[in-house]
């Protein structure tokens, strides 16, 4: 068995105040004004903001794999792709932005694990009688439209408005 070294009041290498709640003289807690130049500084990405550049992502992608292919079942299966992307996360976006998800730090926590179940429930479920809605499917078609929307996730976060 090995041992560590131990630091004062017999403590382990690396550890930290912070995890036994004492005090870190390094943290300050932020006043009202600076958390909101901060909340300014660095705004929130809306998730409505997020859904709406997807679906108009969604229905390029459709509209130029129609356009490169000159098929139209290609054009139906990438939007569908698009829509297993782009209606769940609508639904959960309705979800997390309704007063009932926003009372209470655990509402909020508990709200966003039940609606994004609620959102691959619905992926998934959109997946599977996708042969059913789009005749004839094209599945290499709608994966890149999925895919090419999920990735969108990425271009908003990295693309936020900044404040002038």
């Amino acid at each position: 068995m090995t041992s560590r070294p131990l630091h004062e009041k017999g403590r382990p290498a690396g550890w930290d105040a912070a995890e036994d709640g004492e005090a870190n003289p390094s943290f300050k807690p932020l006043t009202r004004e600076e958390a909101a130049a901060l909340r300014a500084q660095e705004p929130p990405v809306s998730p409505w903001r997020v859904v709406a550049v997807q679906a108009v992502v969604g229905v390029v992608v459709a509209l130029i794999g129609w356009l490169v292919t000159g098929r139209t079942e290609v054009g139906w299966s990438l939007l569908y792709g698009a829509a297993t992307v782009v209606l769940p996360g609508a639904l959960m976006a309705r979800g997390m932005t309704s007063k009932l998800s926003s009372m209470a730090p655990g509402a909020s926590a508990v709200s966003f694990m039940l609606w994004e179940m609620v959102k691959i429930g619905v992926s998934l479920a959109m997946l599977v009688v996708a042969g059913r809605v789009v005749q004839p499917l094209v599945w290499p078609a709608l994966l890149v439209g999925l895919v090419v929307c999920m990735k969108v996730y990425w271009v908003a976060l990295l693309w936020r408005r900044r404040p002038i």
